[in-house]
C-alpha cells in the first residue's frame, strides 16, 4: 500500500474511533441517569409498601423458592 492509502485508512479509523467514543460517552450518561431513576422508583416503592403496613420492602425479601 502506498502512503496516501495508509493515511486515508488512518484518518478513517481515527474518525470512527472518535464517533464510537462519543457514542460510549452518551450511553454512559444514559445508563447513569437510568440507574438514578431506578433507584428512585425502588425507594418510592419501598416507602409505599412500608406506609401500607408492610414490614420489609419486597426488594429486601428473598424469593419464596429460596
Amino acid at each position: 500500500m502506498d502512503r496516501q492509502t495508509l493515511e486515508e485508512r488512518i484518518a478513517h479509523l481515527l474518525r470512527t474511533t472518535d464517533e464510537l467514543s462519543d457514542i460510549v460517552a452518551e450511553q454512559q450518561t444514559r445508563i447513569e441517569r437510568l440507574e438514578r431513576r431506578l433507584e428512585m422508583v425502588m425507594r418510592r416503592e419501598a416507602e409505599r409498601e412500608l406506609s401500607e403496613g408492610g414490614t420489609v420492602p419486597l426488594a429486601d425479601q428473598r424469593p419464596p423458592h429460596w
